[in-house]
């Protein structure tokens, strides 16, 4: 029996001389990188000015999150909501994608096609916007906001960031969502469209109406296919997520560019933020590879 994840996995992979040696070349290649940017600057690396703006001791000497921990949890709080935004409006496209009626297959292609070849960059600009002067204002977001007791607007700072900020930060989630949107109904379209005719034409000689063959038959299997990518999507959208610290939202680009301008350490605290970066996307493409190998077990 094929072992999952193909002819080639191998199971309980070992650390061996060739990995000890091309670990030593990759951490000798960086170190001399490092050496070489140091020597060409004459630049002297100082990581203490940017450390104290992670944490920092309040007025009773208990350790608080300061600007970079608070750029990182918006930066959370954004991919997160984004994320099921996305996932929401993407099943639903793909769903209509593949719909035998024009109509939805029209808008679906329209709505993925109009965003996938618009630059990420103008249309964060165009749609944030227009849904800051328009959208927000007329759903009465902000005037809510304002109306709410203290505990309620606790729960909403826990969800979505300072009570104030909450409304552009609702609209950037949006546009975010909405972007990636398109690329998870491409997703979703390539899994349906994956599953051969067979399984259709074995539904319908059952007697299965349309929705329920969608429902009972296809869609299981096209969530088996389609989980692996959307993960590899959601991790792309962590890393998409700091251009909306160009329409002032105070992620962890943002706050980082402020900490650069007010230290003068512009190395060390790009450093540092790329390093929150690597960290998040790192624990999600772990926890991704331990989803894809859990459905690769299941379609074995």
């Amino acid at each position: 029996m094929q072992r999952p994840g193909g002819p080639y996995a191998r199971g309980n992979p070992r650390f061996g001389l060739l990995d000890a040696a091309l670990l030593a070349v990759v951490v000798g290649a960086l170190g001399f990188l490092a050496w070489r940017a140091g020597a060409a600057l004459d630049y002297r690396w100082n990581f203490w000015p940017v450390l104290g703006f992670v944490a920092r001791q309040d007025a009773s000497g208990a350790w608080v999150a300061n600007l970079l921990l608070q750029g990182v949890m918006t930066t959370l709080r954004v991919s997160f909501w984004a994320a099921i935004v996305a996932a929401v409006v993407g099943t639903l496209m793909g769903i209509a994608r593949c719909a035998t009626a024009l109509l939805p297959r029209l808008v679906a292609g329209a709505y993925v096609e109009t965003i996938r070849n618009i630059p990420p960059l103008v249309f964060i600009f165009v749609f944030y916007f227009f849904v800051t002067a328009q959208i927000v204002p007329a759903l009465g977001i902000e005037d809510w906001i304002r109306r709410q007791d203290d505990d309620t607007l606790r729960v909403i700072g826990w969800f979505f960031g300072p009570p104030q900020q909450a409304a552009g930060v609702i609209a950037a989630i949006l546009c975010l969502g909405l972007f990636e949107g398109a690329y998870v109904a491409e997703i979703v379209r390539g899994g349906i469209q994956s599953l051969p005719r067979g399984q259709w034409e074995a539904g319908q000689a059952l007697g299965l109406s349309r929705i329920r063959l969608f429902r009972l038959v296809i869609l299981p299997q096209a969530v088996a296919r389609v989980v692996p990518p959307l993960a590899g999507q959601g991790i792309s959208l962590v890393k998409d997520s700091s251009i909306i610290s160009l329409v002032s939202i105070q992620d962890l680009s943002f706050l980082g560019n402020e900490v650069a301008a007010t230290t003068g350490r512009v190395f060390e605290t790009w450093l540092m933020v790329a390093l929150f970066y690597f960290i998040i996307c790192a624990v999600l493409s772990a926890a991704a590879a331990r989803l894809e190998r859990r459905f690769s077990t299941r379609n074995a």
